[in-house]
């Protein structure tokens, strides 16, 4: 599986688990940020958002515990970003804001990664290490009645 089958396996996803909440979304072509556009039919307005999709947890540096991660820009263009791991058939929703304020690394090229761990008995103090249970709230499930309705 190619990155670009990996990405639109996750857009595909996405989209899928959104129509699935009666929500109509479209892919996007343009490579500008911005992966699918979502109607919300609440507010009657779109809502952009950023697609990033991971195949399944790998360890982290490469010999540690599991852990799952996505880079993307730190100005990004789309209101939400969507994280998938296509193993788990799982996405997650963050606001630009949550996604900026949970991303543990920033670099100077004007990235950031948002990862954490998937061990549900991984120690955290603090919100640090990230855990998977810790955006659980953030599941597509439970975020996007909330984002998108």
């Amino acid at each position: 599986m190619t990155t670009q089958h990996i990405g639109a396996a996750g857009e595909l996803l996405v989209q899928y688990r959104l129509l699935k909440m009666g929500l109509d979304s479209a892919r996007l072509t343009t490579d500008s940020g911005v992966d699918l556009v979502v109607y919300s039919p609440t507010t009657a307005q779109a809502i952009t958002v950023q697609v990033k999709t991971v195949r399944e947890p790998t360890p982290a540096g490469g010999r540690g515990k599991l852990a799952v991660g996505w880079n993307f820009p730190h100005d990004l263009r789309a209101q939400v970003l969507a994280t998938v791991v296509l193993s788990e058939d799982e996405v997650w929703l963050f606001t630009m804001n949550e996604a900026q304020g949970l991303a543990q690394q920033h670099s100077d090229r004007g990235m950031r990664r948002l990862y954490w761990y998937t061990d549900p008995f991984l120690a955290s103090g603090e919100g640090f290490p990230l855990r998977q249970a810790d955006v659980y709230d953030n599941l597509l499930a439970r975020s996007a009645p909330k984002l998108f309705a």
